[in-house]
């Protein structure tokens, strides 16, 4: 991993936008006036860091990404506290498996010390785009793209690292209240020795044939199996799964195919040092169905960086429909989402250190 101690270059915009009303915000849809760039190739390594006007790319047809889908993405948020300060969420975790990312797709990895250091230096001009309500926040979505205008299969020589920011509210319309997940039996996401547990743009291509086929049904996202038995639960399209079977805390164990959440890690530490039960597990779908059927199942919750955690209150598994709760988020659901989010926003003493100050 190179180590960069070069400047970033600051290019303002000449006209600014303006951040809509908190109570407006949707997800994903807005974004800031300006993006983080840098660079890579054999000589330079990664070089000319710059914050500049967010605009468009230039990109050859042939570029090596739109082929062969050689492309990383991390999710991760800036929040505003009530004194008005700006703060990051365990941000090393998300460099950290950033770099885990690259690796597995061939990609030079970062500079985990500088990558934080230039998206501060970001967060600080764009800081008059970070909402202010709880609730609500600034996405961070650093990506690095591959850029040899080459249709030979091998990895690119170049590369093109961004960040790109977004004033966020819920990222679920349902907001806390409880979605509904659907179990798909004909397709699969990922398998072990692929890139399933890497944040890779190809995982989330594979994902999406059964993800509209799951909305239509009514179904905001896709409970995967493993792709091997179609048998064990591996993780919902945009978060990690959590239920709670009589007073234990389980989640599928990480196995290859599974994104390592930092929202799944921080769930499972403060579980632990509240003196739950947790397993990490294998955990199959029959396992749940009996649990539910004898009344055991408790709860069922996701976690990941765009919901926090999003409770969820039926399962359909082919023609089998589970209820979990009575339509309201269960008990330890809330107390996780409270915890967290609670820190996030500084309303909570971070005694875990996980907060990194932005301003």
């Amino acid at each position: 991993m190179e180590i960069i101690e070069v400047e970033i270059t600051i290019r303002e915009k000449e006209q600014k936008g303006k951040r809509p009303a908190d109570s407006s915000l949707g997800f994903g849809t807005l974004f800031t006036d300006h993006m983080l760039n840098m660079d890579y190739d054999p000589e330079k390594g990664w070089h000319n860091p710059r914050i500049e006007p967010f605009e468009d790319f230039s990109l050859s047809p042939a570029t090596m990404t739109f082929h062969y889908g050689q492309a990383i993405f991390e999710g991760l948020k800036a929040y505003k506290t009530a004194d008005g300060g700006v703060q990051l969420f365990r941000p090393q975790e998300n460099f950290r498996r950033f770099n885990r990312s690259a690796r597995g797709m061939c990609i030079p990895e970062l500079d985990e010390k500088f990558a934080l250091e230039s998206l501060k230096t970001l967060l600080k001009v764009e800081k008059g785009w970070i909402p202010e309500t709880m609730g609500t926040s600034l996405y961070i979505r650093p990506t690095i793209i591959a850029t040899d205008p080459f249709l030979g299969v091998r990895a690119s020589h170049t590369y093109r690292y961004f960040v790109i920011l977004s004033p966020v509210g819920a990222y679920y319309k349902e907001g806390f209240n409880p979605v509904k997940i659907w179990i798909s039996t004909e397709h699969v996401r990922a398998v072990r020795g692929g890139v399933g547990e890497y944040k890779a743009a190809v995982n989330y291509a594979a994902s999406l044939y059964a993800s509209e086929k799951a909305k239509k049904e009514g179904y905001a996202q896709v409970l995967w199996l493993d792709g091997v038995e179609l048998k064990y639960i591996e993780e919902v399209g945009a978060m990690n799964i959590f239920f709670v079977i009589n007073n234990e805390l389980l989640t599928p164990s990480l196995n290859g195919s599974i994104l390592p959440g930092v929202t799944r890690d921080s769930v499972l530490h403060l579980g632990r040092k509240w003196g739950m039960k947790v397993s990490e597990r294998r955990i199959s779908v029959d396992e749940v169905i009996t649990a539910h059927k004898s009344g055991t199942l408790r709860e069922v919750f996701g976690s990941g960086t765009a919901a926090v955690i999003s409770p969820v209150g039926e399962i359909r598994y082919g023609d089998q429909i589970m209820n979990i709760g009575n339509g309201e988020p269960g008990e330890i659901a809330v107390k996780f989402n409270r915890a967290i989010t609670d820190i996030q926003y500084g309303k909570a003493e971070d005694t875990e250190n996980w907060i990194e100050k932005v301003l």
